[in-house]
This record gives C-alpha cells, sequence and structure tokens, in this order.
C-alpha cells in the first residue's frame, strides 16, 4: 500500500468507525430501555444475554453500509475542499488507486452483512416472538401485565386492572376449553404455577354459563381455575422473516415445485368444469402471492448487504464533487442517498404479494440506480 493510499484509507477507517459507533448508540437506545426494563421486572440474566446477543448485531444491517455512506462522502469531501484531490491528479494519482482500499473495505462488510442479514437477523426477529413464552418457562408468573388483555394461553385470555405480588385484582377469563365459551369474573384472584398449569384461586367470582347444560349464572365466594398447559412453551408459526438462509431457500425451491403442480393441475382442466378450475386457479394465485413474497424477503437481504459497495461507489464521487468544508453538507448528501435506496426497497416489499410486477426483481433498482450513478460520477472525476 503507498503512503498516500494508506493516508486515504487511514481516514476512510477512522471516519467510518466514528460514523458506525455514533448510529449503533442511536439505533440502540430504544433496545437498550427495552433490556433494562427486563432486567428491572427481574427476567433472568441468561435470557436477557441471550435477548441482547441477536439483537444487538442486526442495527449492523444499518449502520454498516450508512457509515460506510458517510465516512466516503466526508472524507473525500474533505480532500476536495483542501485541493489534496488535485495535489493527487497533478502527481499523475489515479482517482481509481486511491478508491481502492476503501472498496475493497467496503466488499469485505457486504460479506459481513451477508451473513447478518441471513443468519443473525433471522434469529433475532425468531428470538423476539419467543420471547414472551421464554419469560413464561424461566420466570413463572412475575412478568404478566396488568392492563392488557393476555391471549398466551391456549383456551384462555385474560385481564386484570392491577396486580399485587401474585394477587390479580378486578380479573376477567374468557375460558374457550368447552363447546361453550364462558366468561369468568373474580374480585380477586391468587395466581400459581404447577408444573406448566396456571391455577387461579379466585374470590368472590361469577361464571357466565356454568356449562354446556347449565346456561345460568353461577356464583361462588371462592373457586379454583386452572389453565392447562399454560406456560409450556409453543411452538410458533415460523415467517419469512424468522428463516435462515439455507431454510428461506429451501421455502423457495418448495414454494416454486407447489406453484408449478398447480399450474399443471389447472392446464388439465382446461374447457372442463370451471368451477374446478377456478378453485384451483384461486389456489395457485394463492401460491405465487406466497412465492412472491418469501423471494422478495430473500433478495431484500442481498440488496441490504449490496448496500456497502454501492454507498462507497456513490459516496466517494458526490463528497469529490460537494467541494465544500462543511460536514453539513455531507451529512446532507449522506441522508438523500440512504433514504432514496431505503425507501425503495421498503415501496417493493409493500408490493411483495403482487407478483405480476415482480418485485423480487424490482427490488434490485437502486442497486442497479447506483451502480450507473456511479458509472457517470466517477469517470468524470478520474
Amino acid at each position: 500500500m503507498k503512503t498516500i493510499e494508506k493516508y486515504v484509507f487511514g481516514s476512510f477507517l477512522s471516519a467510518f468507525t466514528l460514523a458506525f459507533l455514533v448510529l449503533s448508540f442511536v439505533l440502540t437506545v430504544a433496545l437498550m430501555v427495552e433490556i433494562i426494563g427486563y432486567v428491572l421486572d427481574g427476567l433472568p440474566g441468561d435470557v436477557v444475554w441471550h435477548f441482547a446477543l441477536v439483537s444487538f448485531p442486526e442495527t449492523m444491517q444499518w449502520t454498516i453500509p450508512i457509515g460506510l455512506l458517510v465516512a466516503s462522502v466526508l472524507v473525500f469531501s474533505r480532500l476536495s475542499a483542501d485541493s489534496e484531490i488535485a495535489a493527487m491528479r497533478a502527481c499523475g494519482v489515479s482517482l481509481l488507486s486511491v478508491m481502492r482500499w476503501p472498496m475493497a473495505f467496503a466488499a469485505l462488510c457486504s460479506v459481513l452483512c451477508m451473513y447478518v442479514n441471513n443468519e443473525i437477523v433471522p434469529r433475532g426477529h425468531e428470538v423476539r416472538r419467543s420471547l414472551r413464552d421464554r419469560i413464561s418457562v424461566d420466570t413463572g408468573l412475575e412478568l404478566l401485565e396488568a392492563g392488557r388483555v393476555i391471549d398466551d394461553f391456549p383456551n384462555a385470555k385474560l385481564y386484570f386492572d392491577r396486580k399485587e405480588g401474585n394477587w390479580l385484582h378486578d380479573l376477567c377469563v374468557w375460558d374457550y376449553s368447552g363447546k361453550v365459551p364462558r366468561l369468568i369474573t373474580a374480585t380477586r384472584a391468587m395466581v400459581t404455577k404447577e408444573g406448566t398449569d396456571v391455577v387461579l384461586d379466585l374470590r368472590d367470582m361469577t361464571i357466565d354459563p356454568l356449562d354446556e347444560d347449565h346456561r345460568q349464572m353461577g356464583h361462588a365466594a371462592r373457586f379454583s381455575y386452572r389453565v392447562e398447559n399454560a406456560i409450556k412453551q409453543s411452538k410458533r408459526h415460523r415467517k419469512e422473516k424468522d428463516m435462515r438462509f439455507s431454510e428461506i431457500s429451501g421455502k423457495i425451491e418448495s414454494l416454486k415445485a407447489e406453484v408449478a403442480e398447480a399450474t399443471a393441475k389447472c392446464r388439465a382442466y382446461e374447457g372442463g368444469d370451471k368451477e374446478a378450475k377456478a378453485k384451483l386457479d384461486k389456489g395457485r394465485r394463492g401460491l405465487r402471492r406466497s412465492l412472491s413474497d418469501i423471494r422478495t424477503e430473500f433478495q431484500r437481504r442481498w440488496v441490504f448487504a449490496m448496500a456497502s459497495v454501492c454507498f462507497v461507489l456513490v459516496g466517494i464521487p458526490l463528497g469529490i464533487r460537494a467541494q465544500r468544508r462543511e460536514s453539513s453538507i455531507g451529512m446532507a448528501i449522506s441522508l438523500a442517498v440512504a433514504l432514496g435506496y431505503n425507501l425503495v426497497v421498503i415501496l417493493m416489499l409493500s408490493l411483495s404479494k403482487n407478483y405480476h410486477v415482480h418485485p423480487e426483481c424490482l427490488i434490485w433498482l437502486p442497486v442497479a440506480a447506483c451502480l450507473a450513478l456511479a458509472s457517470y460520477l466517477i469517470p468524470k472525476n478520474l
């Protein structure tokens, strides 16, 4: 590495590190507040640590590309403003040689983002979705929240106004365990755990109806109500965002096979039973929407990973053309590029089920736009 390249790359790394740390702090403030709340509520340390371990790296899918963009614009804007770019050209130093090491670092960051987006982020989504179940298993009933309907239990929903220790006040239970739904109310109830069951010792309770044979309301000064397997860790339906690289790839291939099979069945009914063909066609459209949705999610991960390279390619020539010392200009340019890039991705995600427009292909538009802009700007600054 030549001296001038080492000088530029060192400035680039310093600016990137500072931007990365600032952005990481901003994006993790809300996460820190949530984690501190769990700690204060008595959540076990290993659960909090697991949650933090998979949640903090998720911010890297945003902070790394934007940090690279900010560093590119600010460093090369300063070099241009100090006439150092002009001095490099006078000495026969090509802009491409100066860009080489920042681009290599950006490519390395893209590889890291690919891993984060395909392995760490899906794991974080899954952990957060199952956190409530894990809390129930690890800490029992300590974190039941007052003032909201708790619908995590099988065949029952709970609501209570306030909580004092294990006493729940002004309790309502919607019981769906029998053939007839029942509403159970109590002025207060002692809640305990027996294995995976939740036991409510109800005081001054009413139940309406008593059962399917007795439709009248019942009253009792004390009654024991049990919710079976209430805190047994449940299996949640896994969404596309919960799937890692191998899983989402396999899901795509499976859906493609199902779409092909449904298409063949529809063709077999050409000129035949119209009602049967309509049902098959409806099912095929549903499969195609699911396939388009999961394909778009899969491509989103790669587009976000490619942002690192795209932002450096665009940020360097834009920084040179800014020719201003004020960092506010560089920040404005960085904000505009990052905002435009992410807005297109969000727009395509909103159209993910509309398979007619192929959102899984259109989501690459910001990458194509950045490459086209870079191919126009870089030659002008050589």
